[in-house]
């Protein structure tokens, strides 16, 4: 994701953006202008100020997702609800169905769930595939 693309497109200045992340008016800047590299998290705070939604944010950060859900011992991440269906908006969370390895505990799905939000800055649901209805399973789509 480019920053200075987002950010044209939501139609607001450097300072607007700023304001509306919190990131400093010459960080922005600097990641405009290459000399600096934004983080996922980072990313993620500009593409919440400026209307990004979650499936944009699925797209672009795949890979980044699928690391997070290898180190909680999550494999076959797929996706149900609006952003299946296309129809999610800014303000749409990501719900996410993942097969949990013998090893996984509680622990590792409340760890994804908050590392994955951390890292889209947007509300992310974790549902096991050994928990979940078979309406979900039926309508999941692979990341």
């Amino acid at each position: 994701m480019d920053v200075r693309r987002m950010r044209l497109r939501a139609g607001l200045s450097q300072r607007q953006l700023a304001d509306l992340t919190g990131i400093a008016q010459p960080n922005i800047s600097a990641y405009e202008s290459g000399r600096l590299i934004p983080s996922p998290a980072t990313l993620a705070r500009v593409a919440k100020a400026t209307g990004v939604r979650p499936s944009a944010l699925l797209a672009q950060m795949r890979d980044d997702i699928m690391a997070v859900a290898a180190r909680h011992h999550a494999s076959n991440v797929r996706v149900f609800g609006s952003v299946a269906t296309g129809s999610d908006t800014p303000s749409s969370d990501l719900d996410l169905l993942v097969h949990f390895s013998d090893e996984a505990s509680l622990y590792d799905q409340v760890g994804l769930t908050r590392e994955l939000e951390d890292l889209l800055g947007v509300s992310v649901d974790v549902v096991s595939d050994g928990a979940a209805g078979v309406d979900r399973i039926k309508h999941a789509v692979a990341v």
